[in-house]
């Protein structure tokens, strides 16, 4: 039904849209959430905010992942991104 559609696609575009501080340091804004064309994923699209500004894409999941903290135990961040600033 149509309306079903609808709100499974509001639901899995849910903007994540803002600036994300990474665990290790470094700032990078989120531009969009899009989907892998072979798998259906939600990945994230987001960019650097310092040196050449390079865009990547991270499946969603991991994007919002906590830090593993057996793998880093010194990190203070709880979550491997964490948002700064909200975009509308």
């Amino acid at each position: 039904d149509q309306l079903e559609w609808l709100e499974f696609r509001r639901v899995l575009f849910r903007s994540i849209k803002g600036i994300y501080k990474h665990f290790k340091g470094k700032y990078y804004i989120v531009e969009d959430v899009a989907l892998d064309s072979e798998t259906l994923e939600e990945v994230v699209v987001y960019r650097q905010l310092y040196g050449e500004h390079k865009l990547f894409v991270r499946n969603k999941e991991m994007f919002l992942s906590k830090v593993d903290k057996e793998k880093y135990p010194c990190v203070t961040q709880e979550y491997r991104f964490e948002l700064i600033k909200e975009e509308k």
